[in-house]
């Protein structure tokens, strides 16, 4: 039932053979043996492509079920003393997890030594179901309709530059005077480059800002700001230190947008592992100590 549901989840017979560390050959014969046990065909099958059948969509959804309440039934033995065990597959937005979680890695595996965590660092788009992705962590609203978000953390926003580039261009003291300004521009999603937002007696204030570079890495965001290239706005943790020592100058304190929401998305809950569950709820641990 595992090795289907990954066929099914992957589109592909290859790709859920080595996710499984299957020959392909073992891989396609158990469906074939599934398929003449069951009496019906699971699987279309094309030279590209794999997708399930009617009777295969409906084997599908019990399965994910079944495989959920098998696991459940075994963390559950011993009146719950077998803790969670197996592998977890996550990504997390790369600075957050530098900041916030991994340097508390040792401690997730001292009280869970059993799991094995697999992660990936970026802020891509993902499909968690056909990636096989267990969980991920994200910033700002959930756009994504078909996840469970859980809310992690609110983190404060500054709006910066370089005290080089503000003794190039002078310090902004209005919003007009902001708006002829340059931007290291953030790449969202979407490929559009985001606005900056200002709380503005209680109203928010977009404001689109021209620029000589536009980025879609939080590092490299960072780095051009220090480089002089013009204003940023990102969450304080993550320039904290640079504000300090003078290398860079927060603008609009009194305007500062509202804070960024954090988020750890992952599929229904329905199919939410026991080991799962307890790597979102240490992450909302380690974001509610840091928040």
């Amino acid at each position: 039932m595992h090795l289907f549901v990954r066929i099914v989840d992957l589109a592909s017979f290859t790709k859920a053979a080595d996710e499984l560390q299957l020959p392909r050959a073992s891989v396609s014969l158990a469906v074939q043996q599934l398929e003449a046990r069951l009496g019906v065909r699971l699987l279309q099958r094309t030279t590209r492509h794999v997708s399930p059948t009617v009777d295969g969509q409906s084997y599908y959804l019990r399965c994910q079920q079944i495989l959920q309440d098998v696991e459940e039934a075994e963390g559950a033995c011993g009146g719950g003393m077998l803790k969670p065990r197996g592998k977890i597959r996550v990504d997390l937005q790369g600075t957050q997890a530098l900041h916030f979680i991994l340097p508390h890695l040792g401690e997730f595996h001292a009280r869970y030594p059993d799991i094995e965590l697999e992660i990936g660092l970026g802020d891509r788009f993902i499909d968690l179901v056909r990636e096989g992705i267990d969980c991920v962590l994200r910033s700002g609203e959930p756009k994504d309709s078909s996840l469970v978000g859980r809310r992690v953390a609110l983190l404060a926003q500054v709006t910066c530059a370089s005290k080089a580039y503000l003794r190039r261009r002078g310090q902004p003291h209005t919003l007009d005077e902001f708006k002829t300004h340059d931007a290291v521009n953030y790449l969202g999603a979407n490929g559009r480059s985001l606005p900056f937002e200002f709380l503005v007696q209680g109203q928010k204030r977009a404001v689109q800002l021209r620029g000589p570079v536009s980025v879609n890495s939080a590092y490299a965001y960072t780095a051009c700001c220090l480089a002089g290239m013009g204003f940023v706005q990102v969450p304080r943790y993550h320039v904290q230190a640079h504000l300090h020592s003078g290398e860079l100058c927060e603008v609009f304190p009194e305007w500062a947008p509202a804070p960024m929401p954090v988020w750890v998305l992952y599929p229904h809950a329905r199919h939410l592992s026991p080991r799962t569950r307890v790597f979102i709820d240490w992450v909302a641990e380690c974001m509610g100590r840091a928040a």
